[in-house]
């Protein structure tokens, strides 16, 4: 598709959801709040052509760009807009119910979300710094406003405004290190970044202090330690549905960013960022693990499991390594997986005026229901990193990379921190199955997010099992250069 000698074809799907949710913006005037049901139909319309794009636009072994190379489509964009949209579909299918109740399902949470989905695409394919910037804030904004969609909610108001406070922080300290980067190297495009730091050409010093600072801009969107501090408000704070999208889809957007930024536009300075790196890993997965044993809020908790399990992520990019960074590329989609059980629960436990969101509130869930007894069993194995699920192998893959790389140290010291950090995922097993139920309240009404939730669970054992064809998937689609 070409338009004024524009190749458009690598930005189709960007292009289908930006004029779908425009659209939307209109229908919904016309349609009414009484026609919710209509409207939520056509926003999944929305995701599933926007998804049909996403799998009929491979790359192929060449990237392809667009826009004066400013937008890559190659292996690393495509299974992580593939993960997006389906993860976006299905959030919004476990979030129907929950949102109905509270009164918040309405044309402006289904079309924020499309609109922090484009964004995410946006970033994710930004091949340009200032292109990485503007889709950051698109998904960044949207998100802001999810988080605070539950007007008359104060625990909602004070999450969003934290979040927006703490964001406007990251990201000022992000385009102030992208400027300094841009100042060293005279081109903000990310291969032209490398090549001017391998020839020698840069002024090295100048792109080593943007770097600092694009790390902690990084590590603020990843939600690592010390930069950790929205994430347990957030969390907590935001409607459960809204929770759901904010602790999953964002990850693979960072995780892409990351890698981009250091691993493809300044391998040059590997030395100066795996420092960075390694110390951000080991302090997420510490402090993440020890924290979330305290926890005694089943959204807070989950929230310092979810700061652990980015320390995974970035282990992984650190190493600089294909198998490295296609290890952390099948951690963060596998976690999408976990991540929509755990939350997914929640919401299946939750109803008009209760929240379902404390540790006691699991009790007896095994005994309520066998079959979601078990379906809380498989994501809490997974999360701990049980043999048989898909927990095991994404931490085993990442681990072996890193092990690979010559960090032997680096290897136990995670692993002891994962031991200790199984705890609190048991404890939930064990509240489930030995102690008795508070409550004989029945579960959510919708089928649809019974049925998607065991599939859920057994996509993590049957990934836990056979997960070769995903790590070859990776593998294949990671290129850096």
């Amino acid at each position: 598709m070409m338009l004024a000698g524009i190749n458009l074809t690598p930005a189709l799907p960007e292009l289908f959801l930006l004029c779908a949710a425009s659209l939307l913006l209109i229908v919904d005037l016309l349609l009414g709040d009484e026609r919710q049901n209509l409207s939520n139909a056509l926003s999944l319309l929305a995701l599933l052509g926007t998804g049909w794009l996403v799998w009929h636009n491979q790359p192929g072994d060449a990237a392809q760009y667009t826009f004066n190379r400013m937008f890559v489509l190659d292996g690393m964009a495509w299974v992580t807009k593939l993960a997006a949209v389906i993860t976006v579909a299905l959030v919004m299918v476990f979030g129907r119910v929950y949102a109905e109740d509270r009164g918040f399902f309405k044309s402006e949470y289904r079309i924020l979300m499309l609109f922090a989905l484009f964004g995410l695409f946006v970033l994710i394919s930004a091949n340009n710094l200032l292109a990485m910037y503007v889709g950051l804030e698109v998904m960044s904004l949207a998100t802001y406003a999810l988080v605070a969609l539950e007007r008359d909610s104060v625990r909602s108001t004070e999450a969003a405004m934290k979040y927006f406070v703490l964001g406007a922080l990251a990201s000022g300290m992000l385009l102030y290190g992208m400027s300094m980067v841009y100042g060293g190297t005279r081109t903000l495009f990310v291969e032209d970044i490398a090549a001017m730091l391998s020839s020698g050409a840069a002024n090295a010093i100048l792109v080593k202090i943007g770097l600092v600072f694009m790390v902690a801009g990084l590590a603020f969107k990843l939600g690592a330690v010390p930069f950790h501090m929205w994430v347990p408000d957030v969390y907590h704070g935001s409607p459960t549905a809204v929770t759901l999208f904010v602790s999953s889809a964002p990850k693979l957007a960072a995780f892409v960013f990351l890698t981009r930024t250091l691993v493809i536009a300044l391998p040059a300075l590997h030395v100066d960022w795996q420092m960075m790196l390694t110390v951000l890993a080991v302090a997420s997965i510490a402090i993440g693990n020890l924290t979330a044993i305290a926890q005694t809020n089943l959204k807070r908790m989950l929230a310092y499991s979810a700061i652990s399990h980015m320390g995974f992520v970035i282990l992984g990019v650190m190493t600089n390594t294909q198998d490295g960074v296609a290890a952390s590329m099948f951690y963060v989609v596998t976690y999408m997986l976990m991540t929509l059980g755990g939350f997914g629960l929640i919401l299946l436990l939750a109803r008009s005026g209760f929240e379902a969101e404390n540790l006691s509130d699991l009790k007896g869930l095994a005994k309520r229901s066998p079959l979601f007894g078990g379906v809380l069993l498989l994501v809490m194995f997974s999360m701990a990193g049980i043999p048989s699920t898909v927990g095991f192998i994404s931490k085993f893959s990442v681990l072996s990379a890193v092990l690979a790389s010559g960090q032997t140290w680096l290897t136990v010291t995670v692993v002891l921190l994962s031991v200790i950090g199984a705890f609190y995922y048991l404890r939930i097993v064990k509240l489930a199955y030995f102690d008795a139920p508070e409550s004989s309240e029945g579960f959510t009404r919708c089928p649809s997010q019974r049925v998607l939730l065991v599939l859920t669970a057994l996509a993590i054992l049957a990934l836990g099992v056979m997960p070769q064809w995903l790590l070859d998937l990776c593998s294949r689609n990671i290129h850096l250069g």
